[in-house]
C-alpha cells in the first residue's frame, strides 16, 4: 500500500492540477515534509508552474513482451505529462527519476530533444525488424509542451521517411498540426490513431483531466481525422465505476457521429502510487461517490484496489466487469464500432540512403 504524505498542497498553489499532494517517490530516501525556518513569518507560495528539462536519450525504442498488449514496442518523446490525468497509470514511472508520482508528474517534465535522431539511428540498424511502433501509451506525445518543442513531429517525420508503421494514442488536439504527414501515411496504410474519451461531462473532465482539451474538442479531432481518411478509434478509457460508467453508450454514440471507425475500452487501473492519489482526489471532489467507486474496484480485483496480472489488469473480473463489457459490446455492435482497425503495413519499410553512402559508389 502506498501512502501519500500528510501535507497536501494548498488548492491555490495547485490550481489547474489534478494531484493534491507531492509525496516522496518510492526510491527517495527521505519523506518530503515542510520545514519551519524559525522566523514565524507566513511564507508566500505561488501557483506551481510547469518546468521542463532536457534529457539526452541514449536509446528510444522500448520493447515489451506483455501478452495482453497489441504492440511490442513504443517510444516516448516526453517523460511526465502536463495533461495531469489523476488516474494515469504512468505516474509511478516518475519515481525512477527521483520524482513524485503526484504533482511532479504533472509539472516537472522531461523532454528528449534528440529523440528523432536516436530513432533514425535505431531504425537504420541491420538487426532491426520492423513492426508497428506505439506512441502515447505511456505519456501523451501531444501534451501542451509539444506545441513549442515539436519533438513528436520530428519523430513522425523520421517514421514517414522510413515508411514505418505507427499507432498513436492521444487526448490532445495538437495532432491536427501533423495532418500533412498523417494523411500521407494513411494513404499507404502506415498509421492509425486512438483518441481517449473518458467522459462527456465537462465538469468531471475538468477536474479529472485538468489540462486535457474538453470532450467536444476531442470529438472534433475525431471528426477531422475521419474526414482526412485517417483510421481513428475512440477509446472509452478508463471507465470509472460509479462516476463515468453510465456514459459508455453516450460516448460511443458521440464517437460514431463524429466518424470513428472503431472503439475500445479499459477499466480504471490504480497501480502503486496512483491509488492513494486517486482516492484523495475522490475525497476532495466526489466525497459522496468515493466509497462506491472503490468498492466496485475492489470487487473486480479480488478485494484489492488493483490486480496487475495479465489479462485481468485492463478490465477486471466479476459481475460488474462483465456487465460493462456486455454493455460496451452491444452498443459498439449496434453503432458499427465493433470492427478492429485495419492492420498496419510493414512491407514498405525502408532505410533511406544517406548522401555519403551514395558518393561511396563512385
Amino acid at each position: 500500500m502506498f501512502q501519500t504524505d500528510s501535507h497536501p498542497v494548498e488548492k491555490e498553489t495547485r490550481k489547474g492540477r489534478a494531484a493534491g499532494s507531492n509525496a516522496s517517490g518510492r526510491f527517495e530516501a527521505h519523506e518530503r515534509v515542510p520545514e519551519d525556518d524559525g522566523w514565524d513569518i507566513p511564507e508566500e507560495t505561488g501557483q506551481i508552474r510547469t518546468q521542463v528539462r532536457d534529457e539526452i536519450a541514449r536509446s528510444l525504442i522500448s520493447y515489451n513482451a506483455s501478452p495482453d498488449l497489441p504492440f511490442d514496442r513504443s517510444i516516448n518523446p516526453y517523460r511526465g505529462c502536463e495533461h495531469g490525468c489523476i488516474y494515469c497509470f504512468a505516474r509511478p514511472t516518475h519515481a525512477y527519476l527521483g520524482l513524485s508520482a503526484g504533482l511532479d508528474f504533472e509539472t516537472r517534465l522531461i523532454a528528449r530533444p534528440n529523440a528523432a535522431a536516436v530513432l533514425a539511428e535505431e531504425l537504420g540498424k541491420r538487426s532491426y525488424q520492423v513492426a508497428p511502433i506505439a506512441i502515447g501509451t505511456n505519456t501523451d506525445p501531444y501534451q501542451p509542451i509539444e506545441k513549442q518543442r515539436g519533438i513528436m513531429r520530428e519523430c513522425l517525420e523520421v517514421l514517414w521517411e522510413h515508411r514505418h508503421p505507427v499507432a498513436i494514442v492521444t487526448k490532445g488536439t495538437g495532432i491536427l498540426r501533423d495532418m500533412d504527414i498523417l494523411r500521407k501515411m494513411a494513404k499507404l496504410g502506415l498509421v492509425r490513431v486512438g483518441i481517449s474519451l473518458t467522459t462527456l461531462d465537462r465538469d468531471i473532465a475538468r477536474t479529472m483531466e485538468p489540462r486535457v482539451p474538453a470532450p467536444e474538442k476531442r470529438l472534433q479531432v475525431v471528426r477531422s481525422l475521419a474526414r482526412a481518411q485517417i483510421p481513428v478509434r475512440v477509446m472509452v478509457s478508463p471507465v470509472v465505476p460509479g462516476l463515468t460508467d453510465a456514459e459508455v453508450e453516450a460516448i460511443l454514440t458521440a464517437a460514431q457521429a463524429a466518424g470513428a471507425s472503431s472503439a475500445s475500452w479499459i477499466m480504471l487501473r490504480l497501480p502503486r502510487e496512483v491509488s492513494p492519489l486517486f482516492q484523495d482526489w475522490l475525497a476532495e471532489h466526489y466525497p459522496n461517490r468515493a466509497a462506491r467507486v472503490m468498492a466496485r474496484l475492489r470487487e473486480m480485483h479480488g478485494g484489492k484496489e488493483y490486480d496487475a496480472n495479465w489479462h485481468r489488469r485492463m478490465r477486471g473480473e466479476g459481475p460488474y466487469a462483465a456487465m460493462i463489457g456486455q454493455r460496451f459490446k452491444t452498443a459498439a455492435k449496434r453503432l458499427g464500432l465493433d470492427e478492429a482497425q485495419p492492420p498496419l503495413r510493414c512491407d514498405l519499410f525502408r532505410v533511406p540512403v544517406k548522401p555519403v553512402e551514395q558518393l561511396s559508389l563512385f
